[in-house]
């Protein structure tokens, strides 16, 4: 992976300020027109695009905590580093800041983790589960939960959050269906029936009988 801060002649502790004031240096120097038509101008254009990529990585707060944990994480080889292994870091430190109560932080590492490996299906959950806590990523959330029962459908539990994630959004008719599904799998999960009689009172009791005597609700 390019390190932005060696391509951009800076150490990591630099401020936005001098972030933007070295590329601007930089730009002066290196800019495409600068240079005649040819090879020249080809190279000097995917340079200038390269060092505008990292000028807008550095300086977004979120895009510059996951390229720092990309840095910290790539170990000393110079190949290309597995985007699993990858996944799996950003996972283990989206959970210490779910754990913590730091959703938004929690948010932005599992989705940085989804990023890197998209066919973790309890990544998505745990995305979608922390997406539930801050009310502006709820659609993120229910985008997650879906990727997550593509890969793993009878999973009660993240059949149950999706109901929670369309409740949030309004759709109540999708949030039923998905907890018909949960009670399929989890049929004593009382969370779940909870929401159901939140949904459609009467529903989960007649559910429940119909589990008990073998018919279906």
């Amino acid at each position: 992976m390019t390190n932005y801060y060696d391509l951009l002649g800076i150490t990591r502790t630099a401020s936005e300020h001098d972030i933007r004031e070295r590329f601007r240096a930089l730009a002066r120097q290196a800019h495409p027109d600068r240079y005649p038509e040819g090879p020249g101008r080809a190279e000097a254009e995917r340079q200038f695009q390269l060092m505008t990529e990292a000028v807008n990585v550095l300086t977004n707060e979120t895009r510059r905590k996951a390229h720092d944990f990309d840095l910290d994480n790539k170990g000393s080889g110079t190949g290309t580093h597995d985007p699993q292994a990858v996944a799996k870091a950003y996972l283990a430190k989206g959970v210490k800041a779910y754990k913590e109560g730091d959703f938004p932080e929690a948010v932005m590492l599992f989705d940085m983790s989804v990023q890197h490996w998209n066919k973790d299906a309890k990544a998505l959950h745990y995305l979608a589960m922390s997406c539930l806590k801050v009310p502006e990523k709820v659609r993120k959330g229910v985008d997650a939960i879906e990727a997550a029962l593509k890969i793993d459908p009878m999973n009660g539990a993240c059949h149950r959050d999706a109901a929670k994630l369309y409740m949030m959004v309004g759709l109540a008719a999708k949030a039923e269906r998905h907890l018909d599904e949960a009670l399929k799998w989890m049929p004593d999960d009382a969370e779940t029936r909870r929401l159901m009689a939140e949904i459609r009172p009467g529903k989960e009791s007649s559910g429940r009988l119909g589990i008990l005597f073998g018919r279906k609700g």
